[in-house]
């Protein structure tokens, strides 16, 4: 389970515990009956990274590979559009590994990223964590966030209900978490995060009509990440104990939206 802003930490969560004393807290066992019609809906295993059907990559190779044909699980993300925000137009574009992984890695290597983040080093490292994503079923999707067509930030849109955070809280079918990393130096610190995330949470809202929220889970180390979230409409819900980090848990309703 991932992060968010400038300083905020990204890597998928492998843990299997439910939180102590949480009750609540849904434990997420996918049926053979459910995994098949997931199966139906994302299409065959063997049309991911297809060099005919991947519309990011054009068809390279194995290392290239992008995402899945449909993204049925992200009511087709690649389509959504660019969004106007007070700091210029967002569009928010599928990573594309021969193109991306440069420029995602060199800010993943920035001192006040890797704290959170975890993945400086070589670029390999930063393509594996791409690749998982994208070489997967739909439910996260690593995108660049253009800025009046400037990349300028990395997200992780993904399906929170289907991923192993859920087993830390009571998840409702649909929630959607994001991770967001703010990668130009000069950027930080100036509201943009909360701009975008602000804008984000309310495009996923409104591009995915059956989530009734967005949710986030913040290191609770992370100060300037989750008061960009309180800055963007989020409410703060609880603290929860990943494998790898204390999380504040924030939360966008769809119900709230326009009173926050």
């Amino acid at each position: 389970m991932p992060p968010t802003d400038a300083s905020t930490h990204a890597t998928t969560d492998t843990g299997t515990a439910s939180a102590p004393g949480n009750e609540d807290t849904l434990e997420l066992r996918l049926t053979d009956d459910f995994l098949a019609l997931l199966s139906e809906d994302t299409g065959s295993e063997d049309t991911f990274g297809s060099k005919d059907t991947d519309p990011c990559d054009g068809g390279t190779d194995a290392g290239q590979r992008g995402r899945p044909a449909n993204g049925e699980l992200l009511d087709h993300l690649a389509d959504w559009g660019p969004v106007a925000t007070p700091a210029g137009t967002l569009h928010l574009v599928p990573v594309r590994l021969g193109r991306d992984i440069p420029l995602i890695s060199r800010w993943m290597n920035d001192s006040a990223v890797d704290s959170y983040w975890k993945l400086g080093g070589a670029e390999d490292v930063t393509a594996n964590h791409l690749r998982a994503q994208l070489d997967g079923d739909g439910r996260s999707m690593p995108c660049l966030g253009l800025l009046n067509g400037t990349p300028v930030s990395y997200w992780e849109i993904y399906r929170a209900d289907l991923d192993p955070l859920a087993r830390h809280y009571p998840a409702r079918p649909h929630d959607t978490g994001i991770h967001l990393l703010i990668g130009p130096v000069a950027q930080r610190g100036r509201g943009l995060g909360s701009t975008l995330l602000r804008a984000v949470a309310d495009l996923v809202l409104d591009r995915r009509p059956s989530c009734a929220r967005v949710v986030a889970e913040p290191d609770l180390r992370n100060f300037p990440s989750v008061s960009a979230f309180l800055s963007a409409g989020f409410r703060y819900s609880t603290e929860v104990d990943l494998p790898d980090k204390r999380a504040a848990l924030m939360c966008r309703d769809r119900l709230l939206r326009d009173l926050m």
